[in-house]
């Protein structure tokens, strides 16, 4: 008989208009790294909000069984009283606060009404030791990076006596090393009798790291098996219900006129004699996706916002269809004709608050305007058409933005970006966060605007992504450009030599 720590039964949970959990079960046995995955919507963080407490049991239907015990659970402190912890994507830590004041905040070592600060080092030293964090106990979180704040948000679950752990996304705003490191301390927390559930995009992580697997797919148990009978194709199958045949639907482009031309741009660093950017030369044509690589820092983004004028002082010559512009302010830029796709969508991209329809009308309110007053059926029909030409997945315009799938939030994102009839379009990580199914979706929304006559730009931290849509790719390092490709003789490694060293002068062809 299998010994199970955790079982959800027949996991059933509807919102108005949508049933998000179908008669869900998941099975996690003690001691193991259990997978979580499924596209966008398929129901992870629903089911993983009911084990947690968020949603209480007088919501759903179904039983909830943790160490053989039926449980249900009221509230978040209910939950964590089980010995069950989330660690999410967006930490929950207090910046100007230190390590131990981290580790132990809400679950403070009291003695006689008195914090015992002694015992509290000390358990935060064993702690640390079991998630490699090396740091003195007193350095202030925001003096950490993000990959030492994940660590130090385990070593706070620990301390909460969890034995089971729960990771959401854990690793979608990491470095390649960090991540590294978070799956070591994770394979060292089961040797030690802790059980993990790992929810995860990124497939490689899963069969790096998983003994076992669920997949979900419109809120609906898939299928859970050993990861050891899985690869990444059989995976995707089920995930999506269907083969892909390829994860980057390559098409061939023709590129004809220059849209876009950057020369000589150079942008300082606020408050230092160091460059941001230091004497770019880019340029983007009609008919083409042109990639820009880079390790994280290289100026990536930064030359995108100096473009869209986010960044300020910037110095060089910016070029549309071959007229000479200047652009002080994203509002420009959109007059002009540059859109911009931030990374931080939740951010950045969206007002969460507002429904589908008011954010897809946002930038072109005064296309839809008239003397000040919004016409409140071109907006309505706009936003249905969005949602049907990208196939964003709601039961109305009106719904929340915060409550739609993250590939369904990018979707929005894009929908409203081209009713302002953009010459280019600059999309900064387009599909992070984003499963391999909306992935392959967003990637045909690009082959079709580029068809359209859309110049895209496109800059991604996924290499594999870079070679498998782009036409060409600028590489950019310590914000110098120092490579430039056709996707036919591009490679990881090439690209990786260009953005660690520099290796190839560039220009225009």
């Amino acid at each position: 008989m299998e010994d199970y720590i955790l079982q959800m039964e027949n996991i059933t949970k509807a919102f108005p208009g949508v049933k998000a959990l179908d008669d869900v079960t998941l099975r996690v046995k003690r001691g193991e790294i259990h997978a979580l995955v499924g596209e966008n919507g398929a129901g992870k963080s629903t089911l993983m909000k009911i084990l947690s407490g968020v949603y209480p049991a007088n919501e759903h239907t179904g039983e909830l069984i943790v160490n053989g015990e039926r449980k249900e659970f009221k509230t978040i402190r209910e939950s964590e009283a089980a010995g069950i912890v989330i660690v999410h994507q967006e930490l929950n830590i207090f910046g100007n606060l230190s390590i131990v004041e981290n580790v132990f905040f809400g679950n403070e070592s009291v003695r006689y009404g008195v914090i015992n600060k002694y015992e509290q080092q000390i358990k935060t030293e064993e702690l640390l030791k079991k998630v490699s964090l090396e740091d003195s106990l007193d350095t202030p979180v925001n003096d950490m990076g993000t990959g030492k704040q994940q660590l130090l948000e385990i070593a706070r679950a620990i301390n909460k006596n969890a034995s089971i752990l729960v990771f959401d996304e854990p690793s979608a705003s990491l470095t390649e090393d960090a991540t590294d490191n978070l799956l070591e301390v994770l394979r060292r927390l089961k040797e030690n009798g802790m059980t993990c559930i790992y929810i995860s995009h990124k497939l490689s992580e899963v069969f790096r790291t998983a003994d076992s697997v669920t997949i979900l797919r419109d809120g609906k148990t898939v299928v859970t098996k050993p990861i050891s009978e899985l690869d990444e194709e059989k995976m995707i199958a089920y995930m999506v219900g269907r083969d892909l045949t390829e994860k980057y639907p390559r098409v061939e482009h023709t590129a004809t006129d220059t849209v876009l031309e950057v020369s000589n741009w150079s942008v300082p660093k606020p408050y230092s004699d160091r460059m941001l950017l230091d004497n770019i030369n880019i340029y983007a044509r009609k008919g083409e996706i042109v990639g820009i690589a880079g390790l994280m820092g290289a100026g990536r983004t930064e030359l995108a916002m100096s473009i869209f004028g986010v960044l300020k002082n910037s110095a060089g010559v910016l070029k549309l269809n071959d007229k000479q512009i200047v652009i002080n302010n994203p509002d420009q830029a959109i007059s002009a004709g540059i859109s911009y796709v931030s990374e931080d969508r939740k951010r950045y991209g969206l007002v969460l608050g507002q429904n589908i329809k008011q954010n897809i009308s946002l930038p072109s309110l005064r296309r839809i305007s008239a003397k000040g007053v919004i016409d409140a059926n071109r907006e309505i029909i706009q936003a249905e058409q969005g949602v049907k030409d990208f196939n964003i997945i709601t039961p109305s315009i009106e719904q929340l933005t915060r409550n739609l799938s993250g590939g369904n939030q990018q979707k929005v994102i894009l929908s409203k970006w081209l009713l302002t009839n953009p010459k280019v379009l600059i999309l900064d990580e387009p599909t992070r966060g984003i499963d391999v199914g909306a992935k392959y979706e967003i990637y045909q929304i690009m082959n079709k605007l580029v068809d359209q006559g859309v110049c895209i730009i496109v800059i991604s931290s996924e290499l594999p992504e870079v070679l498998g849509i782009c036409d060409r790719i600028y590489v950019i390092s310590a914000g110098k450009i120092t490579g430039e490709y056709d996707y036919r003789e591009a490679t990881q490694e090439k690209l990786l030599v260009s953005m660690a060293l520099g290796s190839r002068p560039v220009g225009k062809a």
